[in-house]
């Protein structure tokens, strides 16, 4: 089923109310060997040099563009990778992570990877037709040396409990028709495809050469 929307109604109202909980304290981060960390400067060379690796260059060029600056600035914008809501600017609250490949035990039967850092993964607050039809409320990125270890997944499984904190009772992931690798990873979590919808022209997401949204369901 494909659905043109052009009516985009405005954010919920954004209040300094707005509270964030604590989640690598009051939530587990950790899914043996993935942790999510809060991005830092301490991990700013681990993430450049999975970002620089030259399969990252071969198969992500944007990714592989990342420079120390942009990553500097990133935290200077995001303290702790926490978006604040400004409704007037049409920016929901959210949280972004680092996917950190923990150390193998001496034990393990896993090769180690060659990168450290496996990528990011973001988590938005809140309901409005931009987040629910279009942008979704969870974006991921996993860079190519570190993928085949479904860390898209299991990164998602790991912030559903915050998701729950934060009152969500669904979650909507979105993904373009042809990533099919977003899409398995959808499924993998028990996702529904409700629907493949047309990107209006006036969204953001347009002018950056997206032009349908597939639509998964999650509920909480």
């Amino acid at each position: 089923m494909f659905r043109l929307l052009t009516r985009q109604p405005p954010i919920q109202p954004a209040t300094e109310a707005f509270v964030f909980v604590d989640a690598p304290r009051a939530i587990t981060l950790i899914d043996r060997d993935l942790e999510l960390v809060e991005p830092a400067q301490r991990h700013i060379d681990d993430l450049l040099a999975a970002c620089h690796h030259p399969l990252t260059k071969k198969d992500m060029p944007v990714q592989a563009r990342t420079t120390r600056e942009s990553l500097q600035t990133f935290l200077e914008q995001s303290p702790r990778g926490r978006t604040f809501p400004d409704a007037g600017r049409g920016i929901t609250a959210g949280y972004t992570f680092w996917m950190r490949i923990r150390p193998l035990p001496p034990d393990s039967r896993l090769l180690p990877l060659p990168v450290t850092m496996a990528g990011s993964i973001s988590l938005r607050i809140g309901h409005c037709e931009n987040l629910d039809f279009f942008l979704g409320h969870i974006g991921y990125h996993v860079l190519p040396p570190a993928r085949g270890n479904h860390y898209a997944e299991r990164a998602c499984r790991l912030l559903l409990p915050l998701a729950r904190a934060h009152g969500h009772k669904v979650l909507w992931i979105t993904c373009n028709p042809d990533n099919f690798g977003s899409r398995r990873t959808c499924e993998r979590l028990g996702a529904t495809l409700v629907e493949v919808v047309q990107v209006p022209r006036d969204n953001a997401l347009y002018s950056q050469g997206d032009r349908q949204k597939c639509r998964y369901k999650i509920h909480l």
